[in-house]
Parts: structure tokens; C-alpha cells; sequence
């Protein structure tokens, strides 16, 4: 499993397994649950170079990055 410490986001660490290019387990730690929930749900069994296209720049309010798009980075960074 990867632990990464996430930037800028109220989450505060992103759990995540990968397996043979896909997306096995997400879990946030922090953050608003409903939304780390869902979008854990709606990425695994997906594959990572999708998600990563889909969630790269997506923006939080007036924040730079978000949680969907602190999840692209960790991924990317794996793969």
C-alpha cells in the first residue's frame, strides 16, 4: 500500500494499492468523507493512467489542486 502526505488540501494522507496498472484501494484520511468516499468508490478498478488524465488539474474553490487532483499526482508518481 502507498501513503502519501498530501499539499494545500484538507485531506491529509492518501492511501492507495495499485495493481497490474489499475486501482485497487483509495482511502483519505481527513477531508470531507462524503467526497473521499465517493470518488474512492467512482476510481477503483479503474486504470491509473484514466484517472490520472481525468483528475490532474482539477481545483478546490480558490485552492490550486484538490483532493481528485492530490490522488492524480500520488498516482502518477507510482506508475
Amino acid at each position: 500500500m502507498y501513503r502519501i502526505k498530501t499539499s494545500g488540501v484538507c485531506a491529509s494522507e492518501i492511501h492507495f494499492d495499485i495493481e497490474a496498472g489499475f486501482i485497487k484501494h483509495v482511502e483519505f484520511i481527513g477531508g470531507c468523507p462524503g467526497n473521499a468516499i465517493g470518488l474512492s468508490n467512482m476510481v477503483v478498478g479503474q486504470s491509473v493512467e484514466e484517472v490520472v488524465k481525468k483528475l490532474r488539474n482539477v481545483k478546490c474553490g480558490g485552492k490550486a489542486t484538490s483532493c481528485p487532483s492530490q490522488l492524480a499526482i500520488a498516482l502518477e508518481a507510482h506508475i
